[in-house]
């Protein structure tokens, strides 16, 4: 089910006539595209044009994605006012005229509703931008739209098909339509692939940018817990929360994620970042850098394993020390752990946001609990909400159950984990697969996850960049890199070597 905004018509009956002078391929970067604004090849309304042309193209008809279910119905204007503004003084910021996708979890004033993918929230407008939104559209960007994701960040059943969601369908991946396209940030990694944005932002908690990043061929960023603001997020959990760029190349992904990046007073874990991140844009970033391999993270898909094989050997190629064999001697005793935290922060935080709401909405996770037994056969025709119950068992966050699974969780997987590692090792980062290719999209049996590397990042909080790393049968894979708390810099500077040195990223071809 895709919702259009008013005037969304207009938008498509004038985009029929357009013809770009400019070269807006699918490999064109924001550099490329501000370049060619001083050079007056393009203009924002013009980029504006050109992708609403594709989605109507591609998301909405032909292979039909289902990647953006709403559109901002004052794109345009904000486009030539920002062309205009560029006449008058030049560019506003980094994102000056760049129009961007939001995964529709984050609140934005432009007319679009916030619903994470529910029916119950299908007139939730927010009165305020989220935080990061601010941030974006200060530094001159464009909400073009939302993207579709998996309901509810995927945390409302055990049995979810990735890219589902009761109030928009089904999402698909765009190297094989009848594969998945991994989430929860499902619609937002289609979008970046298909060249739908210059680029798309998604959230996660565990594995929810990194996983449809890889799976649909292009980078994701997930930053250092606290470093992008999560107010105006519909929330799983605060100790894991966080949206993170995807791009089709590492430079725009981290053009955006410095744009995303700033201390917000408010969030309850904040953290400060001093990173200059473009900085770390360096050709010879691989050189030197001491990089572990995980390999108790890997070993659950065999053609995956010798793409990851020769992803090592170009490592070493450019300069890395490979390290073997370091593995995560307690990655089995952190999952209960974890789950036990999402379920008690997620009652407590959703009961939080919905509390806020509009009148005429659920207004906590018992009232959605009833909302979608009501609505059944819209919201669960193919699978249940039975974390929704288990959440909703559960008692405060001043539990001590709660309380020690957090630290239980934490311990494993800073301390004990990731940081042990790195000390342990004498490293930079640590290296694994980010996650299978993609497996068909099943509404009987629901997702066929065979193995992840996004946990430990995830838990701890820590910074993991996932790049594309090659091919499986057509479809992307990709290479997870990881490291401490505000390694940020590191990481970028061995993904962007790397991807420099192999350049693997094919599009999709959309026919």
């Amino acid at each position: 089910m895709k919702i259009f905004q008013p005037l969304a018509l207009l938008f498509f009956c004038s985009v029929m006539a357009f013809n770009v002078r400019a070269d807006i391929n699918e490999n064109i970067t924001i550099n490329d595209i501000h370049q060619q604004m001083q050079s007056k090849q393009l203009t924002s309304e013009q980029l504006v044009q050109f992708y609403l042309k594709r989605i109507a193209t591609y998301d909405d008809k032909g292979i039909t994605l289902n990647s953006v279910v709403q559109l901002n119905k004052n794109a345009l204007k904000q486009a030539k006012a920002l062309d205009l503004y560029f006449l008058k003084s030049g560019f506003k910021g980094s994102l000056h005229g760049i129009p961007i996708l939001l995964k529709d979890n984050i609140d934005t004033t432009d007319g679009m509703a916030n619903t994470a993918g529910s029916t119950a929230l299908a007139n939730n407008f927010p009165d305020d931008d989220a935080f990061l939104v601010k941030q974006l559209k200060e530094a001159g960007a464009i909400i073009l739209g939302k993207t579709n994701l998996s309901e509810w960040a995927n945390f409302r059943s055990t049995a979810s098909s990735s890219g589902w969601s009761g109030l928009y369908g089904q999402s698909k991946n765009p190297y094989d339509i009848t594969t998945s396209p991994c989430g929860s940030s499902s619609g937002s990694g289609i979008a970046a692939a298909a060249h739908f944005a210059t680029v798309t932002i998604g959230t996660e908690t565990d594995g929810s940018v990194t996983c449809p990043a890889a799976i649909n061929g292009v980078v994701g960023i997930k930053p250092t817990l606290g470093t992008v603001s999560r107010d105006g997020i519909i929330p799983i959990a605060h100790s894991q929360d966080t949206a993170g760029p995807m791009a089709r190349n590492v430079t725009d992904a981290v053009i955006l994620l410095a744009a995303m990046v700033k201390a917000d007073p408010s969030d309850q874990d904040v953290m400060s970042s001093t990173i200059d991140y473009l900085s770390h844009l360096k050709l010879d970033g691989l050189k030197g850098k001491r990089i572990g391999i995980a390999r108790n993270l890997m070993g659950y898909h065999q053609g995956l394993d010798n793409v990851f094989s020769q992803a090592v050997q170009d490592l070493k190629s450019q300069g890395a020390v490979i390290v073997d064999d370091v593995n995560f001697e307690n990655k089995d005793q952190w999952g209960d752990a974890e789950f036990e935290v999402l379920l008690y922060e997620f009652k407590d935080e959703l009961n939080k946001y919905l509390s806020k709401t509009a009148p005429g909405m659920p207004k906590s996770l018992s009232e959605m609990i009833e909302f979608n037994k009501i609505n059944a056969d819209i919201e669960m025709k193919y699978f249940g909400q039975e974390i929704f119950l288990m959440a909703q068992a559960k008692g405060d966050i001043t539990d001590k159950v709660y309380l020690d699974a957090l630290a239980k969780a934490k311990r494993l997987t800073q301390q004990a984990g990731i940081d042990a590692l790195l000390e342990k090792h004498n490293l930079d980062m640590i290296i694994a697969p980010t996650t299978g290719p993609a497996w068909k999209i099943d509404w009987v049996n629901g997702d066929h996850y065979l193995g992840a590397a996004s946990s430990a990042a995830a838990i701890s909080g820590y910074p993991h960049i996932t790049i594309p790393m090659g091919y499986v049968h057509g479809l992307p894979v990709g290479l997870s890199m990881f490291s401490g708390k505000l390694q940020e810099g590191i990481l970028i500077e061995a993904a962007f070597g790397y991807e420099q040195a192999t350049q693997h990223r094919v599009a999709p071809k959309l026919q």
